[in-house]
């Protein structure tokens, strides 16, 4: 096993390791989660092997979160339902997305996590996430097919949406990226179909 080293560090200094320390399958991060090694709600979620701690979220974050699962809510219809930052389970991650349109009934679940083909539509709000919403989640959802990223840019004021999934790019990727703005009305779509729309400016707080 490599040696990490790393230069000195000031007092309250941390280092992060220049090599990769040890990655976990999704079977092991849930034997972590069944045996109390990783406690129920710890902020952590499992991204392409790695734990990663979530960032913190803000009152703003919150509230257009909510804003977001409340105006879906008024489009979507029977066959599908929301979840609020519920985690999804792909070959590699689970991650935990602010919200999430899942197909069939939400007591399905009681046993598992929806996999990538049961989900129509995620959405992550990100204002201090936001590099890593464009970066590492992107890609973990690509890689998954997921036919729809909505990135709700608290930074910008915008809504990105990610579209045509490409999961043998290097890295996956999403071939279509669309910006909508306050006055835009975004098109919902799930099995290949707009079945309604939403106002920008519902989804910004």
């Amino acid at each position: 096993m490599p040696v990490v080293t790393s230069p000195t560090l000031g007092p309250g200094q941390f280092s992060v390791p220049t090599e990769p320390v040890l990655q976990f399958t999704v079977e092991q991060y849930h034997e972590m989660a069944r045996t109390g090694i990783l406690l129920d709600g710890a902020p952590i979620e499992l991204l392409e092997g790695w734990l990663v701690r979530k960032m913190t979220k803000d009152p703003l974050h919150a509230l257009s979160a909510g804003c977001t699962l409340d105006a879906l809510a008024d489009v979507v219809g029977s066959g599908w339902h929301i979840r609020a930052e519920g985690p999804i389970t792909t070959s590699d991650s689970e991650p935990e997305p602010d919200v999430t349109v899942v197909r069939g009934n939400r007591r399905a679940f009681a046993e598992r996590h929806p996999r990538p083909d049961e989900v129509g539509l995620l959405v992550e709000v990100a204002n201090t996430s936001l590099e890593r919403d464009r970066g590492t989640k992107k890609r973990v959802y690509a890689a998954a097919g997921i036919p729809c990223f909505w990135i709700v840019n608290l930074v910008d004021r915008c809504v990105e949406v990610y579209t045509q999934p490409d999961p043998t790019a290097e890295p996956a990727d999403y071939r279509n990226r669309e910006e909508y703005f306050p006055g835009d009305n975004i098109p919902v779509m799930l099995d290949d179909r707009t079945i309604g729309t939403v106002a920008v400016s519902d989804l910004l707080p």
